[in-house]
């Protein structure tokens, strides 16, 4: 079981609480998460982040290719399974075909697929205008945390130490 990373996950760390400039030993925690096997996120989302050339594309470039997970063939039938959930709901029309082009879409199917744990900023919501991540986590039985959740979770700590 690996945690599975949001898009908001890294834009809201880079733009509020670990910025780059002063809190390095975050995106250092998420390289060695990944490198022990732990943190991952989906190709879609590398794409999302790459979209946007600033620092975090420049950190999310520099990341070995298996951080951002392709879809393979366990992906496929959790594909077909989460778009089967998100079209059962009393969701708008609108609101499924925009889900089912996003990587949130993506991110479910593999979490789904993997037994994985997803691990996003948003929280739970009744609109029928947007499919919202740890709804269809809920609907399809997925462990759904905040990354608060799990830094306490996986104990990381970020000590300070002498300036280099």
């Amino acid at each position: 079981m690996a945690y599975l990373l949001d898009a908001d996950v890294f834009i809201r760390a880079k733009n509020l609480h670990y910025g780059f400039d002063f809190c390095p030993a975050f995106w250092d925690w998420l390289v060695a998460e990944h490198r022990a096997g732990n943190v991952y996120s989906v190709e879609k989302v590398g794409d999302e982040l790459q979209a946007v050339a600033d620092e975090l594309s420049a950190w999310a470039a520099r990341l070995d290719d298996g951080f951002f997970l392709r879809p393979d063939a366990s992906v496929f039938p959790a594909l077909a399974t989460v778009s089967g959930w998100v079209q059962r709901q009393q969701y708008t029309q609108s609101a499924v075909s925009t889900f089912l082009q996003v990587a949130d879409y993506y991110l479910i199917a593999q979490a789904h697929a993997g037994g994985h744990t997803v691990v996003t900023h948003e929280v739970p919501s009744a609109s029928t205008r947007r499919v919202k991540i740890p709804d269809a986590c809920i609907g399809l039985g997925i462990k759904c945390v905040t990354p608060y959740q799990m830094l306490r979770i996986r104990r990381a700590r970020f000590i300070l130490g002498p300036r280099p």
